[in-house]
């Protein structure tokens, strides 16, 4: 049986060959864009590398096996999905870093905003930020333990319908929405118990997101440790319980600590939730067990919902202060293990 024409090409694009065929494509869609209606800098952009790599893609084709080709184009569409990725990211740092410098001053992270306009310069997050770390850290002194607990009991000792029923269960907390977690506390906690509202109310709400996070995080991470590690553990008799606290854990520290980082991001800027347990304070509170208390989310979402441009510009100072927040916790937890890494 003769071999197709396709198959018969052994030839490899050169990199020249290759900006050639591209560059084509871009010249092609800035004469379409010429001669006809078409107009944009968005629209050129985005035709413009559709084009590019199209004439890419039909040179390979021309010059090439189809098993390159199909690798060109596998890896074409990796490198698009990426950038995308990257450009949605970039634009969204980008456009708070712009808006956000304004008013980020000394002032705005030493004063609250009590007594404070809408069309006042004055006023400042240091309220907020008080708040967030506060909620956040119960939060998770809350869920991380629970979260590492449940995830071990997965790995290491759940077996038949109980650990079934636990999974599943984790599995429905994870799509649960913010704003039932944020009711469940109000309901219970706010109104049945009558604590009324307070950081601590936040921070169980935020807990509640949390856990199915650390747990589904820690239980794929134990998983990964070798069994030859616990087996080595065990044959020098150690109990489990130990093998687990000095030997699994500190191997799967890296990922765990990752998990963590994520569940902690997830819950920082929810807002929801503390409208409905923390409600808001325009004064310091550095006692999150009684009365309201503020936060970042709750900054932003009010400052945001003002008409006047000076308070606009708050949210978005605020805004960029929680995402510098959210920044330094997880660099911080990255040097924290970085020696315990899984190679």
């Amino acid at each position: 049986m003769s071999a197709t024409p396709s198959a018969l090409r052994s030839g490899r694009m050169s990199a020249g060959q290759a900006a050639a065929a591209a560059g084509g494509g871009v010249v092609l869609t800035g004469v379409a864009f010429a001669v006809t209606p078409l107009q944009g800098r968005a629209g050129f952009l985005v035709l413009g590398y559709v084009a590019g790599v199209a004439a890419y893609l039909l040179a390979a084709a021309r010059l090439e096996s189809r098993r390159s080709v199909v690798d060109r184009l596998a890896a074409v569409l990796m490198v698009t999905t990426v950038g995308v990725c990257l450009l949605a990211l970039g634009s969204v740092l980008l456009y708070t870093v712009a808006r956000g410098v304004k008013a980020m001053d000394w002032y705005f992270f030493t004063h609250s905003m009590n007594g404070v306009g809408p069309r006042d310069d004055a006023g400042g997050a240091y309220h907020s930020i008080i708040g967030t770390l506060q909620q956040v850290f119960l939060a998770a002194v809350i869920a991380v333990p629970s979260g590492l607990l449940v995830a071990i009991y997965l790995t290491e000792y759940g077996r038949g319908g109980l650990a079934s029923l636990v999974r599943t269960v984790i599995d429905v907390m994870v799509g649960i929405p913010s704003i039932v977690a944020g009711l469940f506390i109000y309901a219970f906690w706010v109104l049945g118990l009558g604590r009324g509202f307070s950081g601590f109310a936040a921070a169980l709400a935020l807990s509640i997101l949390m856990l199915p996070i650390v747990v589904r995080s820690a239980e794929e991470m134990i998983r990964l440790v070798p069994a030859e590690l616990r087996e080595a553990s065990f044959a020098l008799g150690i109990p489990r319980w130990r093998t687990i606290l000095r030997v699994v854990l500190p191997t799967a520290s890296a990922g765990i600590t990752t998990g963590v980082m994520l569940a902690v991001a997830r819950v920082t800027g929810e807002t929801a939730p503390l409208l409905l347990t923390a409600f808001g304070f325009d004064s310091i509170k550095n006692d999150p067990f009684s009365g309201p208390q503020s936060s970042l989310p709750l900054f932003v979402f009010s400052q945001a919902s003002s008409a006047f441009t000076t308070a606009v510009d708050r949210a978005w100072a605020g805004a960029l202060t929680l995402i510098a927040v959210v920044l330094l916790l997880t660099v911080a937890a990255r040097l924290v293990t970085r020696r315990n890494r899984l190679v």
